[in-house]
């Protein structure tokens, strides 16, 4: 939980105007019997109308009852209307917890409590045309229109990919714009530890960490890079953005996807939305998880809806996952070839309305974060419990 102590003075300030600022008391419950670290809750706006009503909502802070710590927030304009639609912040439950919040509207001119650590994602033109998104833990990136371009025209830095690709970071601050300059004072540097971590991981034609494609007669169809983003936030709680791909031939089927990518503070995997545009019911929306060289151990568990791939990489080891909701799993593959980037974890999900919602990462031993694939293993399965199992808010 990322908080600071400002919030008793606050409030004592408040409470000492002629005219108090109200408060509205709510209350966070942890329903496992396990702890909870860095847990987002997501608040509807509209949950504090009471209180936004003569003052913005921008004024709007979230206090801890019991030690008065003021806790970092981060409002979300999720369809991008000029008006917020949540609020987030994080908390820490211990199993069974229940936690006393007030929320309270400050001072004008109030700046909240604030944190070193933070989630970032943005385009990134000097790199061809990449789209970069972190958090404290871990970074990704997918491939644009001109990295196509050069592909297929057989120029430098080309790459024709609809894969996600994983940037090992083993440092909490932001790495992306530091090693995006690195490159391009000394082209290849971000391909190289200096401390930091680095960029050794391979997605090629591959899914990468969660890519997507769609399933028919064994085969699996994929669109191109993306060819328009839209960058919907960032913040110390959670960034949020939206990729375009272009529509293509999935067997006789003409698709087109739209991802919504989301990324939170502590977590290790990206939440993604996407949607699907077809002339025909889509079969098999399929999720991918590259194997690379097969060197690797799977796991997989259909019934919590995890998967799992350890595996060595440049000397150390890698663990990639997908967590989704068990009721939307269709099958699953363990899909090895003797082509290049053909081998891959492939899980295949039914569509809700031609949407399909899961989570994707990844965790690297030298992060000091996952020892082993046992511990990685492990925080899927937490994770799927904990998805199944959110995070009750009573007012």
């Amino acid at each position: 939980m990322k908080k600071l102590t400002a919030g008793i003075l606050l409030l004592g300030a408040l409470m000492g105007c002629e005219q108090p600022s109200p408060v509205l008391e709510f209350s966070v419950k942890n329903p496992l019997d396990t702890d909870r670290s860095s847990e987002t809750v997501s608040i509807a706006a509209e949950k504090f109308a009471a209180l936004t009503a003569t003052a913005g909502p921008e004024r709007l802070f979230i206090t801890d009852k019991v030690s008065g710590d003021t806790l970092v927030t981060q409002l979300l304009d999720s369809d991008s209307d000029g008006t917020p639609d949540e609020l987030l912040f994080q908390v820490d439950l211990k199993d069974g917890e229940i936690r006393k919040l007030t929320a309270g509207i400050a001072e004008s001119g109030f700046r909240g409590p604030q944190t070193e650590l933070s989630t970032f994602s943005r385009f990134v033109p000097e790199r061809t045309d990449d789209y970069a998104w972190e958090n404290d833990r871990v970074a990704f990136r997918t491939y644009g229109p001109d990295a196509q371009r050069r592909a297929e025209e057989n120029l430098p830095d080309g790459t024709l990919s609809s894969g996600m690709d994983a940037w090992l970071k083993r440092v909490p601050y932001p790495i992306i714009n530091k090693w995006y300059k690195n490159n391009d004072e000394k082209k290849g540097a971000y391909h190289i530890d200096s401390g930091e971590g680095y960029d050794p991981y391979h997605v090629g034609s591959s899914r990468g960490v969660g890519g997507t494609g769609i399933w028919i007669k064994d085969s699996l169809y994929t669109s191109r890079n993306f060819t328009d983003y839209k960058t919907i936030a960032t913040g110390p709680i959670r960034t949020v953005f939206e990729l375009q791909y272009a529509s293509w031939n999935a067997d006789s089927i003409q698709v087109k996807e739209t991802k919504r990518i989301s990324l939170d503070l502590g977590s290790n995997l990206s939440h993604f939305e996407s949607s699907f545009e077809s002339n025909e019911p889509l079969p098999n929306i399929t999720i991918g998880l590259t194997l690379h060289e097969k060197e690797g151990k799977v796991r997989t568990n259909k019934e919590e809806g995890w998967f799992s791939y350890w595996e060595p990489m440049d000397g150390s080891e890698l663990g990639v996952g997908v967590v989704i909701d068990p009721a939307l799993i269709l099958d699953y593959k363990d899909h090895r070839t003797d082509y290049k980037d053909g081998s891959q974890l492939l899980i295949m999900a039914g569509a809700e309305d031609k949407k399909v919602s899961y989570y994707a990462g990844f965790g690297w031993d030298k992060s000091k974060q996952f020892a082993n694939a046992g511990e990685w293993n492990t925080y899927l399965k937490n994770f799927a419990v904990r998805l199944a199992n959110p995070v009750e808010v009573q007012f």
